[in-house]
């Protein structure tokens, strides 16, 4: 792992961490919030036969939980491509329930919420790249158009060989 990748994800992780923290400690107030979000995607995730809890407390707190448990493996290393790619998935209801800017009046209040929620999309797009980081080695794709490539050259000699070995054994029963 190079220094940077040492230093970063920590750096990265480390918002979530303290962010859920903070979210856990003020569940109800932040279950208020999140009930915009929570009224709308819950049914859907019913219909998709889910079992997803419908109080927006109990939504929150399972959210924080996951940021806390991916922000922390985030930090130490531990599946860094996986931990990224849950921070970001959760990153997305977070900031469409807590960052409702076009539904602020006043403009101070407004343009802060419109930093925070455009903060949130820069760190949703971090946290992509950090999902697709795999540290100079093949990812998967690669190694799969890789061993798709090494099958087909190695078709090509077999039926080339074959071809051969079907005209010398023609040859020698002439």
């Amino acid at each position: 792992m190079t220094v940077s990748r040492l230093i970063a994800r920590p750096m990265l992780a480390s918002i979530f961490v303290v962010g859920a923290a903070t979210a856990l400690k003020n569940a109800p107030g932040t279950a208020t919030k999140a009930d915009a979000v929570t009224s709308r995607v819950v049914p859907m995730l019913r219909r998709a036969g889910l079992p997803v809890p419908d109080d927006p407390e109990t939504l929150v707190k399972i959210n924080a939980g996951v940021q806390i448990g991916a922000g922390l493996a985030l930090a130490t290393g531990r599946a860094p491509r996986l931990s990224a790619a849950v921070l970001a998935a959760s990153l997305v209801p977070t900031t469409a329930a807590g960052h409702r800017f076009w539904e602020i009046d006043d403009p101070a209040q407004r343009t802060q919420q419109k930093l925070h929620f455009f903060k949130n999309v820069s760190l949703i797009g971090g946290l992509i790249i950090a999902s697709g980081d795999t540290e100079g080695r093949p990812g998967v794709a690669w190694r799969a158009r890789r061993a798709a490539k090494d099958a087909r050259r190695e078709a090509k000699r077999l039926a080339h060989d074959a071809r051969r070995e079907a005209r010398l054994a023609a040859a020698r029963v002439h």
